[in-house]
């Protein structure tokens, strides 16, 4: 069985799947007319440094607004007891960050849906997301000198990755259409568009081409926006995972996935059968496993087959951003079965 066109890779948790899910909801049921009772103002109305967030308002809130700044989600429930120590300084520091951040708050018994999505075990639970990407988080209740080690961990990634935090303006790139997308109104050509820096990687027409790609499921034009980008700023960190979770996503589309699994089972030896039960393993949020298979294929092998599985699993890196845990880790134990 393949996976549905609007499948999409954001790190461990499938958020462009989310956002298709949550465009749906919102459509009026039944010829419903816009401005009824079911489109009455949502918790997770923009502004602030602090909002609510529902299973309907992920999409806008979330996945939109994280293309130009870092969303911290703080997933609770009125009965943990740790919520409550851990909320209070999320909330303390966000208003300090004055929009460098936004601080998402999820009530897990209230949105099951987004639990589910977010594989949340144990609460509290705390994620980034940046560009659409889950690229950190932590369980349970810390101290506030920890919490901000970790923001800050955060921000250095969204640095790397352009996004160099801070509300929205007018005519920025959140503000330039409804969707949270970039626009081009009042843009003059040859300048930045407003509310970036000349040479910000956000500032690239290639990058908004392939993000409006992915949006409509045309994976075949992301991947050639992204290769259009590399072609002209080799090693651009943006096009270099946008480029390779492009990638997986086609891949994986075309697998059966049924198939994939069974050779991978019954083919323990070959380096390719495990090659594509990696890639499943990856795009749908079993990182760890999909890094375990390739490196036992890289002990188990040698000669070609061995630099097959090593190719296939730094290609696979490529899919997340800079210092991502599970990639350094991986990294290190790769390295140490090469040398």
């Amino acid at each position: 069985m393949q996976q549905p066109r609007n499948f999409s890779l954001h790190g461990a948790v499938d958020l462009g799947a989310r956002q298709a899910a949550a465009q749906r909801r919102q459509q009026p049921p039944g010829g419903q007319v816009p401005g009824g009772p079911a489109d009455s103002a949502q918790p997770g109305a923009p502004g602030g440094s602090v909002i609510e967030v529902t299973d309907e308002t992920f999409n806008n809130d979330v996945v939109a607004r994280s293309r130009d700044v870092p969303v911290v989600l703080d997933l609770w429930a009125e009965w943990c007891g740790p919520c409550k120590q851990l909320s209070p300084v999320l909330e303390k520091l966000a208003a300090e960050a004055d929009g460098a951040w936004i601080l998402a708050k999820v009530d897990v018994d209230a949105n099951p849906q987004l639990s589910a999505a977010l594989q949340v075990q144990s609460i509290p639970m705390v994620v980034a997301v940046i560009a659409g990407q889950v690229v950190d988080g932590f369980m349970g209740a810390m101290p506030e000198s920890q919490v901000q080690d970790w923001l800050g961990q955060v921000m250095q990634v969204a640095e790397r990755l352009g996004l160099a935090g801070g509300p929205a303006q007018p005519g920025s790139a959140a503000a330039s259409r409804p969707d949270g997308q970039p626009g081009s109104a009042g843009q003059v050509p040859g300048q930045a568009r407003p509310g970036l820096q000349p040479g910000d990687p956000r500032d690239d027409p290639a990058l908004q081409e392939a993000q409006q790609a992915i949006d409509r499921g045309d994976l075949d034009a992301a991947v050639g926006a992204f290769e259009k980008m590399l072609a002209s700023s080799p090693g651009h960190p943006v096009a270099t995972m946008g480029l390779a979770q492009a990638e997986l996503i086609r891949r994986v589309n075309s697998y059966d996935q049924a198939k994939v699994a069974r050779d991978a089972q019954e083919r323990t030896g070959d380096v390719a059968a495990q090659a594509r039960m990696a890639d499943v393993e990856v795009a749908t949020g079993r990182v760890d496993a999909g890094f375990s298979r390739l490196l036992d294929a890289v002990r188990r092998t040698s000669g070609e087959e061995r630099n097959a599985a090593r190719l296939h699993l730094v290609g696979l890196f490529e899919v997340f951003p800079p210092r991502e845990p599970r990639v350094a880790k991986a990294r290190a134990t790769l390295s140490s079965l090469l040398f």
